[in-house]
């Protein structure tokens, strides 16, 4: 093992990585530096995680499963669920989820465990590399003093850096590739050797003086996102009060090449960032005492969006006069983002349970989504959505490609993407 790992060459490839955790970043993360000519060591604790993925049948871009099918078929690309493996490796990528439990606290386990794992099979010369979003402090907390309680000096034995993961599912135009990565090291030379690592994986790599400028810039990027869509669904909301199309105004306002940037209205925000990662600043932040009135407000208007849109669900069933019990509803679209099956945190979820609650008929279409479970009950997509007379349609995620002009041919139609115009539905949020 060397220090000078990332610019090594070894039998063809640059060094070898192993990408601990082989979710939604991971997965792609490996297939990135796999692509860009090193060899590959995925490491994951699910077998039905690494079965899905040596069928093929992983979440991912189509070019994405291009690669993958390839990699599959090279001895430089190899699965495994034994934490050991990575011993091996000149340097070891850390992708896990960082959720937050029902009360909005950081779940730490997945990150504590891997952390933990990585820790105790380091060994010197090796480049460990944290992407996990995650609270300020982290790196040093589960990696740097771990390290250093086991005799192994960070930024002289080992090398550690934080690299915020910048994944976009179902996103082609931001493939990892096309996207900056910010990177800071405990020391100089651990960041430029993840600089190095990861350079031929991103568009360009920025540099920070330290893990902790690195894990506050990836909470500053989706706090602001979290703000921003927060008031998107607030202005729209006004510009209905006085019958204008948000929509409209949206586009009017982005025509500014200054100072602005574009946010959609929608059901609220899911997924695995927007509802999560702002939650750990201010679990922190309520930990030193210190308030953060606008991000508060913001996290609690996101939190309450999916209960507004189901209550003007009912709003939009009454000015038919219809009751929301024994009414026929259908959700289109229940993945929390357009081009993806994840159902993480999604809004429609949290929709189709109240209204089922208050009695209405719920059903949903989603081609990408063919069965969920809500409360015990088994729903599946409707495949022929236009056949049927529905009382109420929410428009919840509107997928590439998708054919709804049956829309405008009948149903009633609460359109909470704002993508048809509110005369052609009848209803808007």
């Amino acid at each position: 093992m060397s220090a000078h790992l990332p610019s090594q060459t070894q039998g063809g490839r640059r060094a070898t990585v192993a990408v601990v955790g082989l979710g939604y970043v991971g997965l792609p993360t490996a297939l990135s530096l796999h692509a860009a000519g090193h060899t590959v060591v995925g490491v994951d604790t699910s077998e039905l995680r690494l079965d899905a993925i040596r069928s093929g049948r992983a979440d991912l871009l189509p070019s994405q499963h291009d690669r993958l099918a390839s990699a599959l078929h090279d001895t430089g690309f190899r699965l495994t669920a034994d934490p050991a493996a990575v011993a091996a490796a000149d340097a070891v990528i850390i992708c896990v989820p960082t959720p937050v439990d029902a009360r909005l606290t950081p779940d730490l386990r997945a990150l504590t465990t891997a952390c933990s794992s990585v820790v105790a099979h380091a060994v010197p010369g090796q480049l460990l590399v944290l992407t996990s979003t995650s609270y300020v402090g982290t790196t040093r907390d589960h990696l740097v003093e771990p390290l250093a309680a086991r005799g192994l000096l960070p930024g002289t034995e080992v090398f550690v850096a934080f690299a915020p993961e910048r994944i976009d599912p179902g996103n082609p135009a931001h493939s990892p590739e096309r996207t900056p990565r910010v990177v800071g090291g405990v020391t100089p030379r651990s960041t430029e050797l993840a600089a190095s690592l990861l350079a031929g994986t991103a568009s360009f790599v920025h540099r920070v003086d330290s893990p902790e400028a690195a894990e506050m810039s990836k909470l500053w990027e989706n706090t602001f996102r979290a703000v921003n869509i927060a008031l998107a669904n607030e202005l729209a909301e006004n510009c209905l009060e006085f019958a204008l199309d948000p929509r409209q105004v949206i586009e009017a306002a982005a025509t500014k090449p200054y100072g602005f940037m574009p946010f959609r209205p929608g059901a609220g925000a899911g997924g695995h960032c927007i509802p999560c990662d702002p939650h750990y600043l201010l679990w922190q932040l309520r930990a030193r005492k210190v308030a953060s009135p606008l991000v508060d407000a913001a996290m609690a208007a996101i939190a309450e969006r999916p209960a507004r849109v189901a209550g003007k669900a009912r709003d939009a069933l009454a000015a038919r006069g219809l009751g929301t019990t024994g009414s026929r509803v259908l959700v289109l679209g229940v993945a929390y983002k357009p081009g993806v099956s994840d159902l993480r945190e999604s809004p429609a979820l949290e929709i189709i349970d109240l209204l089922t609650a208050w009695g209405a008929s719920v059903a949903y279409t989603d081609p990408l989504v063919p069965r969920l479970e809500r409360r015990g009950t088994v729903l599946h997509s409707v495949e022929a959505p236009e056949a049927v007379e529905w009382d109420l349609v929410v428009v919840h995620t509107v997928h590439p490609g998708a054919a709804l002009d049956w829309l405008e041919r009948g149903p009633a139609v609460l359109d909470v993407t704002h993508r048809f115009p509110a005369a052609a539905t009848g209803a808007a949020v």
